[in-house]
């Protein structure tokens, strides 16, 4: 039971209006991101709210949930039921990997991004979703600790948030890099969907004057392999030619025309060629 309360937890609190202007921030970027990966073998982890490979043109995509809430059939779409950071997949296996906040969820989110490493590919892709803990957003659920009853916290409790460049040193200690990175939802903590809608026109203005500042981040990474090489078609070396012959005329033959045709032994040293005073 306890294991499924952070999933619970979150999956309400994506219904609400800031869930929902979340939501429609990560879908957006996983849409753009996916839609040119090419592979055949996708797997997202968990929260099926977020349809993270529906613009992904992979022939094997999974979704993979770590835990079934009590009282509930499985979702919708669902294939995997496993640990996180136990994945049933051969190492090197996997193309691409959506992690939309499981790292957050995770019981130890380092043994599950060394999996995640384990599994996928040289070259293969790993996207990874998390909310900020350097955001206004963030800076609110601090804050929320110390007023009282059920507004004290803005964003669900379970968890622990992944601050970016954290992760980011993760990443590059496992062999990953980076290879785009950008931030989102730079409207204020708010509750009312109304309000929010008033505040939309500030992301084109946040992204371009506050970029670390939004209240979730999107990161794409690729595996690297050092001294790894793709094996192609080998050149096949051609033997050197011979240099082509030089015709000699009988005008020019002479002294030359008999020492090139005198045998190798014959012919005197540099040294013996000189003469002895």
């Amino acid at each position: 039971m306890t294991r499924e309360r952070p999933i619970i937890e979150l999956a309400d609190w994506l219904q609400t209006p800031p869930g929902r202007y979340l939501l429609d921030w990560e879908q957006a970027q996983l849409d753009a991101a996916v839609v040119d990966l090419f592979g055949f073998h996708a797997l997202q982890l968990g929260l099926p709210e977020l349809q993270g490979l529906r613009a992904n043109r992979m022939p094997h995509r999974w979704l993979a949930l770590d835990a079934r809430p009590a009282g509930s059939a499985a979702p919708t779409g669902l294939r995997l039921l496993c640990e996180f950071d136990a994945l049933p997949f051969d190492s090197n296996s996997l193309d691409l990997l959506v992690l939309p906040h499981a790292l957050e969820l995770a019981a130890d989110p380092h043994r599950t991004l060394r999996e995640v490493e384990r599994v996928l590919r040289p070259e293969g892709r790993l996207l990874i979703l998390g909310l900020n803990p350097a955001s206004l957003w963030g800076l609110r659920q601090n804050l929320g600790r110390l007023l009282p009853g059920e507004q004290r916290h803005f964003l669900p409790q379970a968890g622990e948030f992944l601050g970016y460049w954290r992760l980011r040193d993760w990443l590059r200690l496992l062999s990953f890099e980076v290879e785009t990175a950008r931030f989102g939802c730079y409207s204020p903590p708010l509750r009312s969907e109304a309000w929010l809608a008033r505040w939309r026109g500030i992301e084109p203005v946040g992204a371009r004057w506050w970029p670390v500042l939004g209240a979730v981040y999107f990161i794409q990474a690729v595996k690297r392999v050092h001294g790894m090489r793709l094996i192609g078609l080998r050149r096949q070396r051609k033997p050197a030619r011979a240099g082509a012959a030089v015709a000699i005329s009988q005008r020019q033959a002479g002294p030359l025309a008999e020492a090139l045709a005198a045998p190798s032994a014959a012919l005197p040293s540099p040294s013996s060629s000189q003469e002895q005073p």
